[in-house]
Order: C-alpha cells, then structure tokens, then sequence
C-alpha cells in the first residue's frame, strides 16, 4: 500500500474533571516500579469505520469520558517529576488528534508494522531518558479518511503495567458508556508504594546496570507469528506425551507453550548465524497479582506488580520442547505466593539485589544470548468499547534501526481468544533465518491480515 502518512490536527490537555486533593499531590514510585526497563507503556486499538460526519461528536465524548476517568486516575495527569515520583499536579493528559491519508481496511489488509509508530504521541517512545517534567499520560486518536479510528496509548511504565492499563480502558469505557447502566469498577488503587515503598534510587541504578546490555542499536526487524489454539493444542499433546511428569499436575499454559516454541526456534536460529549453539535463556515476566494473596493485593492495583524470571540452557546439546517447556515452567512456578510474601518482609530489599545479580552474571559473564517475553494475553485489552463496538486489532509497533531492548517478544490473545499474535523484534540476520524455519512456519502464520483475524475467518 501506499506511505502512510499522519498529520496531526490538535494537541492539548485533557484535565481531570475534579481536582487532586492536595494531599495527593506527589504520587511515589514503588520499589518494583524502579525495575522497569523501558519509559512507555505502549498499545494501539483500531476500531472500524463509522460516518465521518459522527466523528466530532465521538471525539468530544472521548474527552468527556476521559476528564472523568482522571479524577480518579489521578497520577495520570499529573507529570514526571524525578525518578521517585510524579507531582500530581492535575495539567492534564497529552491529548493529539490525527488525520490518516487511507481507510483503515486499505491499511489493515497489510499493515507496514514499521508504520505503526506514526499512531503514537511520542516521537522516540523507547528513549532510555528521564523525561523530567513530561506528561504522564500521552494519548493520540487518529481518525482515517473513512471514519475508522485507531487510538495510540504511551503511558509512563513508571505507573502503568498491563494490568493497570486494562484497569485504566475499563474504567474510561464504563465513563464514555455511562447511559448502559453498566456496573462501575471498583476505584483504582494506588497502593503499591506502600507494598514495595522505596526511598532511594538504589534500585533504579542496579536496574539500569542490568539492562544496559541488553539494549542495542541494530537493524531489527518486526514480524508477526499467529499460533491458532488448534496449533497451540497440537504442540501442547507433543509436550504432554513426552512429559515424566504428572501431566495433570503440569500442563503447561498457552503462553509457556508459545514461549518454550519460540525459544526452540529462536536457538536454531541463532546456531545457523553463528554456526554454534550460544548460550541462550529466555527472560519472562511474571505478573505478580496473580501469584500474590489477594488480601494482600488490592483489587484493581495500580503500578508495576512485575517479576522477571529466567531460564536458561548453557551447553551445545539440542533440547526437546518438552525440556524446555520444564525448564521455563520451574522459572516461572518459582516466582509463587512464598516467594511474593518474602519480598514485601523485611529482608525483601536483600532478596531482590540478590537475584538481580544473579539474573545479572549470568546474563553478562555466561554471554548469555537473551530473548525476552512479556505478555498481554488475558488482559481484556479487546473488550475496550467506548460505545461504537470493541477494536478490530490490538497492536504494538514494528522496530527498526534504533537503540531497543533487543530479542524481544510480546504475546498478545486474538480478539476471540482463539490464537496467541507473537510480535517477535531481532536483529536482521537472524529473522532472516527464523521467518524461513520451517518447523515454526509449520505451527505459525507469518504476518496475517488483522482483518481475517477480526472475522475470525483464518482461525
């Protein structure tokens, strides 16, 4: 298809309807917010089209509903104040609007995933700098030329983690669809400093030193790998029929199976750029919520509740999936109910700097050759409706040649549920090698139309 091109039309603040009280003025990062690695958390939702004469009244809506939502999402519009805490001081949330030069079916049929930044409100969202004095909240609603829409989201990952974004959606939809009589969700909670409450940069740093070596400027190269779960399911009867173990005890998730593949594919792939086996493990992140008591865990918690964990395989001998669906599952069983209630005692701090620099030698005196996973399955992120229907597609971005966490991979659920997308980021000569792999083009479908995936009509 032709060039995207995007021109913006506005920018102002959205302020919140109400403002903070003053003794919310300075909103504190929590110790595990200082892990992040990255500044902004990203997602894209396209919607189909409607009557363009309607897209005024749309918009003022989207203003409305999210002036509203601010008043309780306080910190989000408010800004960057240092890498401790955000001043709170209610100047309101980036808000652009765009025009886009196609229809969004014309733009769907394929879409140039190195495009995809032009949707966002920040030029360089993967900046490693502290943008002091930003705005917390950046949002850009880009209307196409045939009434489609598609609303770009950076968020500071300081506050905001997948599940806190689906937290954020739900409530500004349930705002902009207020005359449905829908059950409001429970306020948003903004506890975690007091669970993980940090007063120094401590960790900041050690994050940083970890991550530094992880982060490259190469030529990367952005693909698209759909698992329907009819694939998924098949992979997972192979894992389960070759497993010691009790297979009632361990079935492994769909986003294990998924990740383990994909790592399977990933060493192969390295092994023909390298003509050897590296060392190579798989960094995942671990969404805390779900292994934590939930008395302890607040229902709708704002903030980073993350963990990293990491498996690895350090010698030339090829494993099976199996093995490595083991060795990723240990990982991740590891980060359990115990082991959360460890790190908010008292010893905690201890723990953390303990297994970062772990996580830290292995990775930079072992050579480790690193592949990272987040995930975005079971978010809800597909149930956003602000009243004219739920998105066709959810989507990061493609990365290109610029300084990015390198190898990195982000599942995100289908809008039925009924496939896992793999955005899968590497540098050019092993995605070369990959996208070819036979045995991953056997499972996966490179690059699909999101509108078949939306139809359902390819699953």
């Amino acid at each position: 298809m032709k060039d995207v091109k995007v021109e913006i039309i506005s920018r102002e603040n959205i302020r919140p309807s109400s403002p903070t009280p003053s003794h919310l003025r300075t909103f504190k990062h929590s110790l595990l917010d200082q892990l992040v690695p990255v500044p902004y958390a990203i997602v894209i939702l396209f919607y189909s089209s409607h009557n363009l004469s309607e897209f005024p009244k749309r918009l003022e809506l989207l203003k409305q509903s999210l002036s509203k939502t601010l008043t309780q999402f306080y910190p989000l519009s408010g800004k960057i104040k240092d890498d401790l805490s955000i001043d709170c001081n209610d100047e309101g949330a980036n808000f652009v609007v765009a025009k886009v030069n196609c229809p969004i079916l014309e733009f769907l049929e394929k879409p140039d995933l190195d495009s995809l930044h032009k949707f966002l409100p920040i030029n360089n969202p993967f900046s490693l700098e502290t943008f002091i004095g930003t705005h917390v909240a950046n949002i850009q609603v880009n209307v196409f030329d045939c009434g489609g829409i598609a609303i770009g989201f950076c968020i500071s990952h300081k506050i905001i983690d997948g599940d806190s974004m689906n937290t954020f959606l739900k409530m500004w939809t349930e705002k902009t669809n207020i005359n449905r009589n829908l059950k409001l969700l429970t306020e948003p909670n903004f506890s975690t400093s007091s669970l993980f409450p940090t007063s120094t940069l401590h960790f900041r740093d050690l994050s940083k030193k970890i991550w530094s070596s992880l982060f490259r400027e190469e030529k990367w190269v952005t693909r698209r790998f759909l698992f329907t779960n009819s694939a998924i399911n098949t992979l997972k009867a192979q894992i389960l029929a070759k497993s010691s173990s009790d297979p009632l005890k361990n079935h492994p998730t769909r986003v294990e199976i998924v990740s383990a593949f994909l790592w399977k594919c990933f060493m192969a792939a390295s092994k023909l750029q390298f003509e050897t086996q590296r060392p190579c493990g798989i960094i995942h992140i671990v969404n805390l919520r779900r292994k934590m008591d939930k008395s302890l865990c607040p229902e709708n918690s704002i903030g980073n509740f993350l963990w990293y964990t990491l498996a690895d395989h350090m010698d030339e001998h090829e494993l099976s999936l199996d093995e490595l669906v083991s060795k990723l599952k240990n990982s991740i069983e590891f980060v359990d109910k115990d082991f959360v209630a460890i790190l908010q005692s008292d010893e905690g701090s201890s723990i953390m700097e303990n297994s970062l620099r772990i996580f830290d030698s292995k990775i930079k005196d072992e050579e480790l050759e690193a592949l990272s996973f987040t995930s975005w399955c079971n978010f809800g992120l597909y149930d956003a409706d602000f009243g004219w229907g739920k998105p066709m597609w959810v989507s990061n971005i493609g990365l290109k040649s610029t300084y990015v966490f390198m190898n990195m991979i982000t599942l995100v659920d289908t809008k039925f549920k009924d496939g896992i997308e793999a955005w899968v980021t590497l540098d050019e000569m092993k995605m070369k090698h990959l996208e070819l792999f036979t045995e991953l083009l056997n499972y996966a479908t490179l690059d699909p139309s999101p509108l078949a995936m939306s139809n359902n009509s390819r699953l």
